[in-house]
Formats: C-alpha cells, sequence, structure tokens
C-alpha cells in the first residue's frame, strides 16, 4: 500500500481518505492498537495560528516502543535522533489528506546501522498496517 512519495528520499507517504483531524485520530488508534507508545501529538497549524500565520492541518504523531527502538542505538546511538518514530498528517492545496513517515530502511541505512534488515522490514511492516488503519 505505502509508496513513495513527493521524491523526497526516505520518506513514504499516503493518501488518506479522511480529512486530517480523523486520519491523526485513527492513526493514534491504530498506533495504540499495536501496543506502542503514544509520546506526543504536536500541532504544527495550532502553533502557526498562535503566532499569526496560517497553515494547513499539519500535525505530527511521535510513537514508540523501546524494545523495538533500543537494538537499533545500541548498534549506532546516533539513530536516536531519528526515534522514536514520527508520523505526519497533512493536508495539501487541493484538500487532500497525507500520512508520511521516515521508512525504517531508510533510517538504519543512513546511520549505518548493519544488519538492522530484519528489523527495518519489521518495522515497515507495522507501519503500513498502522498507515492502512489511519488512513482507510
Amino acid at each position: 500500500m505505502a509508496v513513495q512519495g513527493l521524491a523526497v528520499q526516505g520518506l513514504t507517504t499516503v493518501k488518506s481518505s479522511y480529512a486530517p483531524q480523523e486520519t491523526m485520530n485513527r492513526l493514534e488508534a491504530a498506533v495504540k492498537a499495536k501496543g506502542l507508545t503514544v509520546f506526543t501529538r504536536i500541532d504544527h497549524a495550532a502553533g502557526a495560528s498562535a503566532a499569526g500565520l496560517s497553515l494547513r492541518p499539519t500535525e505530527v504523531l511521535i510513537f514508540g516502543n523501546a524494545k523495538g527502538g533500543t537494538p537499533l542505538m545500541q548498534a549506532v546511538q546516533t539513530v536516536g535522533i531519528d526515534l522514536p518514530l514520527k508520523a505526519l498528517v497533512w493536508q495539501d492545496a487541493a484538500g487532500d489528506t497525507w500520512l508520511s513517515w521516515n521508512d525504517p530502511a531508510w533510517l538504519t541505512a543512513r546511520h549505518g546501522v548493519n544488519g538492522a534488515g530484519a528489523v527495518a522490514a519489521q518495522l515497515a511492516a507495522v507501519l503500513d498496517d498502522i498507515a492502512k488503519a489511519a488512513t482507510g
């Protein structure tokens, strides 16, 4: 289901069948259903509004699981800059809603984590399942 989108290296983007708020709510529910911890939601549009600026709906969910992320950081600690995982729900100028996240294989390659192919594939499968649940 996931496709490389927008020609951004390492970023996976899928179109949602739902509006931004519903997509984010579904995303959070799907993350929790997988047993992952939700650390925070960041509403960039609300932040922009508070600063007197306009921004289409743009919200980040930060989530993860120490059992999944710690082994990667034990291998190469710099991967911690990209963990916990993040997903972005955003609305484009045409009013379409999108869900984007960093590809785990790209993250492990970025940090030179050797032998992480199986872990990256497992993470990618979990993220794909979460994305399907969130975007319909």
